[in-house]
């Protein structure tokens, strides 16, 4: 499953109301991390199925990453049944990540 992008008006759709669990990455294109996550993210979407991966460019979502108080990016939240159950600040290796979406 690629990677999507969403935005105020689709994350309601794709993240609060998904049938599966959804890891949302907060990024920005002029941060080094979030730049170097965005490969592993795209290598896990193709792995593993269970979980939908999507993307906010805190920039361009502004409202957004306040909504959950991003302070550091990248910083990960894993939502079920929209509700996040868990948080991740930085950058993670692949194995890190795969574990962070098991829980």
């Amino acid at each position: 499953m690629a990677v999507l992008h969403v935005t105020k008006d689709s994350f309601e759709k794709e993240v609060l109301k998904s049938d599966i669990p959804v890891l949302v990455d907060f990024w920005a294109t002029w941060c080094g991390p979030c730049r170097a996550l965005g490969p592993i993210l795209d290598e896990v979407s193709e792995e593993v199925s269970s979980v939908k991966i999507v993307k906010v460019n805190v920039d361009e979502e502004s409202d957004l990453a306040g909504d959950f108080r991003i302070m550091s990016i990248p910083t990960m939240i894993l939502f079920k049944d929209g509700k996040p159950v868990e948080k991740s600040v930085g950058l993670l290796q692949k194995s890190e990540v795969l574990d962070l979406i098991k829980k």
